[in-house]
C-alpha cells in the first residue's frame, strides 16, 4: 500500500469511528420511564445501535430493529430482523408489521426509543391502501435511477407509506417517543433520515408531486393516484399527539469529516473541509473537485499545497445505460481522474462510510493523476466507462477498488483529495 493510500484508509477509519453508536448513544439516553421501554428502529446502523443501547441502558428493554441482510448484530433482548436494501422485499413488509405490533397498546408511562439511520426507507415498505409491495418496489427503483437527491427521494417515499413521515410515532401514542438518529442526509434534517418514521416536518404531498414532475418519474398509476389524494397527507409539526417527543442527532457527516480532519492534522497534514452537504450528479461533482485540485497543483491557490481537501454529502447517479457496475463514489472518482489526468501530485479517495458503494462489494476506490493511463494500458476506455455508468469495472481493472466490508455505520460519503 502506498503512503497516500495508507493515509486515506486512516481517514476512513477515523470517520467511521466518530460515528460509532457505542460512543454516541451514552450521551443521549432519556430518563427511564415508569412503565416499559420499547426499542424500535431501522437502518444500516440500527442493529449496532440496538446492541450499544442494551449495553448502556442497564434495565430491561424489548422491541424490534430492522437492518439490511448481513448487517444484523447480536442483541439479548431486542429482536433483529434482516431485510432487503436498497430495493424492498416481502421480509421488510413483515418487519414493518412487527414494528407496529411492538408499539401497540402502550400507555403514557411507557417509553419508545427509536434508533434510526440511513437505509431505513427501503427496509420499511408499507404501501398504503390501493398500492402493492410491487408498486412500492417500482417506486423505489424509479427513484434510485432518477438522479434525484436523497431529500427529494424521501419526500416521495414518505407520502407513499403507512409508516414513514412520523406515522410510526403516532402509532406509539400516548407513549413518549425519543428518536436517536444517525444522519446520512446532507444538511442533517432528521425528518429525511429513513424518511422519518418517527419524525415529522412540513413537506407535503404536493412537494412529492413536484418531485415526480421535476425528475420525470414514471411511477405506477396507483402511486400517482395516492399522491393526488388527501390520504397521502403526512402528520405535521404541531400535532398534539407528538407533544413531548424528542429528536436527537447523535452522529452525522460533519462530525466524521471533522474526525478525518483531526486525524490528518495529527499526521502533520493541513486539511480543509469544503462541505459536509454536497449533492448533485457524482460525475459533475467529480469534475468540480478535479478543477479545484488542478488549480492548487498548478497555481498553488485557493489553498497552498500540500493540502488535503475533504468533503461529504451524498451525490447521485442518473443511470444512462443499464448493465454498468459501480456506485456514486466510484463514478465521482472516475470523473475526477479524467479531470486530473497527467497533473502530478494529485491523489484522491472516495468511499461510502457504510462500506458499500452501489451494488458491488467495494466501499469506494482510489484514484490519482495516473489512473487514466493505467486504465488505458489495461484496455479500458475511461470516458466510455463513465458514459455507461461502469466505473467499478474501470477501477477493478487497475486494482484500485477500496473494500472495507460493511461497517454498520452510515453517515454518507467521505471524499479526500491530497495535493502535494
Amino acid at each position: 500500500m502506498t503512503e497516500e493510500r495508507s493515509l486515506f484508509v486512516s481517514l476512513f477509519e477515523a470517520a467511521v469511528e466518530a460515528a460509532d453508536p457505542r460512543h454516541a448513544i451514552r450521551d443521549f439516553l432519556p430518563s427511564r420511564p415508569k412503565g416499559r421501554t420499547v426499542v424500535i428502529g431501522a437502518g444500516k446502523g440500527a442493529a449496532r445501535m440496538a446492541a450499544a443501547l442494551e449495553q448502556v441502558w442497564g434495565h430491561p428493554v424489548e422491541g424490534v430493529i430492522v437492518a439490511p441482510y448481513g448487517l444484523g448484530a447480536p442483541c439479548k433482548m431486542i429482536e433483529v430482523i434482516e431485510a432487503a436494501h436498497p430495493v424492498p422485499d416481502a421480509t421488510g413488509l413483515l418487519a414493518t408489521r412487527r414494528l407496529f405490533e411492538a408499539v401497540m397498546g402502550l400507555s403514557k408511562d411507557d417509553l419508545v426509543i427509536a434508533l434510526i439511520s440511513g437505509g431505513g426507507s427501503a427496509l420499511l415498505p408499507s404501501p398504503p391502501p390501493g398500492m402493492t409491495l410491487a408498486d412500492e418496489i417500482a417506486v423505489n427503483e424509479a427513484l434510485l435511477a432518477s438522479g434525484a437527491p436523497i431529500s427529494a427521494m424521501n419526500t416521495v417515499r414518505k407520502h407513499l407509506s403507512m409508516i414513514k413521515g412520523g406515522r410510526l410515532a403516532l402509532a406509539a401514542y400516548p407513549a413518549r417517543v425519543v428518536s436517536l438518529i444517525v444522519s446520512d442526509i446532507p444538511g442533517d434534517n432528521p425528518a429525511f433520515v429513513a424518511s422519518g418514521p418517527t419524525v415529522v416536518d412540513e413537506v407535503s404531498r404536493f412537494d412529492a408531486l413536484a418531485v415526480v414532475e421535476a425528475y420525470g418519474l414514471e411511477l405506477p398509476e396507483a402511486a400517482i393516484n395516492h399522491l393526488k389524494s388527501p390520504d397521502a397527507d403526512a402528520p405535521q409539526p404541531g400535532d398534539l399527539r407528538l407533544k413531548g417527543n424528542e429528536v436527537h442527532l447523535i452522529a452525522s457527516a460533519v462530525r466524521s469529516l471533522e474526525a478525518a480532519s483531526e486525524r490528518a492534522h495529527a499526521l502533520g497534514i493541513e486539511a480543509v473541509i469544503l462541505s459536509d452537504a454536497m449533492e448533485g450528479e457524482a460525475r459533475e461533482l467529480g469534475a468540480v473537485h478535479a478543477a479545484i485540485a488542478r488549480e492548487i497543483a498548478i497555481r498553488n491557490r485557493p489553498f497552498a499545497k500540500p493540502v488535503l481537501l475533504l468533503s461529504g454529502g451524498e451525490t447521485t447517479v442518473t443511470i444512462r445505460q443499464k448493465g454498468g457496475k459501480g456506485g456514486r463514489n466510484s463514478e465521482f472518482l472516475l470523473a475526477l481522474a479524467l479531470g486530473v489526468d497527467g497533473v502530478k501530485g494529485i491523489h484522491a479517495f472516495a468511499a461510502d462510510t457504510d462500506g458499500v458503494d452501489g451494488s458491488q462489494d467495494n466501499a469506494g476506490a482510489f484514484a490519482d493523476f495516473g489512473s487514466i493511463t493505467r486504465m488505458l494500458q489495461a484496455g479500458i476506455d475511461a470516458r466510455a466507462s463513465l458514459a455507461r455508468n461502469d466505473a467499478w469495472t474501470a477501477f477493478a481493472a487497475i486494482d484500485d477498488l477500496f473494500v472495507s466490508g460493511p461497517t454498520g455505520i452510515n453517515v454518507n460519503d467521505l471524499r479526500a483529495i491530497l495535493v502535494t
